[in-house]
Order: structure tokens, then sequence, then C-alpha cells
């Protein structure tokens, strides 16, 4: 027998003699744990079946639009100058809804002012005063170093078409 291998076995024959003897606490508190009263599981619970909801108000007016008032409607309405500019080119970022593009910044030196915008895709625009925005016909009507000021033209329902106004405010972007 090699002496590595006497060490081996030598070792293992200790640890065997350690773990047989000197048991009588384990035993002791084995006996005292099965002496114990045994306690009860409570059964499971019953859950209500899951009831699934439809949401049928996807056509109404959303919550947090103003409503529109109809006298204001019904003025406007007579005024048939209010229509957009079918004959004029597209501006690019009349591509997207306003919903989908965030001011994110100002640009402005001794040519002019200018808003910067971003798109679903990142892509940050220059925009001035007098630039279209959204699909709306949104015309840009000022700016201001935290929003974009737009008069959006949109039917009104009858035939005829509305001017709306609407803000785009400064966003802070997070990466």
């Amino acid at each position: 027998m090699t002496p590595k291998l006497r060490w081996f076995v030598l070792v293992i024959a200790a640890l065997m003699t350690a773990c047989s003897g000197g048991n009588e606490d384990l035993q002791q508190f084995v006996a005292e744990t099965k002496s114990k009263p045994v306690g009860k599981v409570p059964p499971v619970p019953v859950f209500k079946p899951y009831q699934a909801f439809t949401y049928s108000a996807q056509a109404l007016r959303p919550p947090f639009e103003k409503p529109v008032d109809i006298l204001a409607l019904q003025k406007r309405r007579s005024d048939a100058s209010i229509k957009p500019d079918f004959s004029r080119p597209k501006e690019f970022l009349e591509g997207f809804d306003l919903d989908n593009l965030a001011m994110v910044g100002t640009l402005s030196n001794s040519k002019g002012f200018w808003a910067l915008v971003t798109d679903t895709e990142s892509n940050v625009h220059r925009v001035a005063v007098s630039n279209y925005m959204g699909r709306n016909h949104g015309k840009v009507i000022e700016l201001g170093d935290t929003f974009i000021s737009l008069i959006e033209i949109v039917p009104d329902g009858l035939g005829g078409w509305l001017e709306r106004p609407k803000t785009l405010n400064l966003q802070v972007l997070e990466n």
C-alpha cells in the first residue's frame, strides 16, 4: 500500500469513527419533536374565476381632451375661410402624430431662434415659426424656451374645419 493511499484510508476511518458515536442528543431532539402535537395546514382558498373586461369606449372622446363647445363650433362653422392648404408641399414632421413628437431644446444665433424636436426614431429636427408639424396641419405660431405653440386645423365633423390650439412642452430625455 502506498503512503498516499494509507493516509487516505486513515482519514476516512477517522471520519467514520467521529460520526458513529455521541448521537444521544440527536435522538433525544427527534423524539421530542415527534411527541409534539401535529398542526393542521389550512385548505387552499378558493379563488373567483377571472372575469375579462371588454373596453368599448374607444370611439368616444378621450377623457383628457376638452369637450367640443357646440356654440363655438357653430360660430366657427360659419367661417368658411378655415381650411387646410392642400396645395402646399408637406413638411417632414407632418408625417408624425403630435403625441409622438417631443421638444427637447432650443437653438439661437444671429440668424434666428429654433426649437429642437425629436421624432419616434430619435432624430432631432429644427423647427421655426411657420413650420408645420403633426398630421392635423399644425402650424407653429410661437416658440419659447420651454414650449412650441401650434394651431391645428381639424375636421369639425360637420363637413367644415376648426382651428385647435396645441402646445408641445420641453421634455427632458432619459438615457
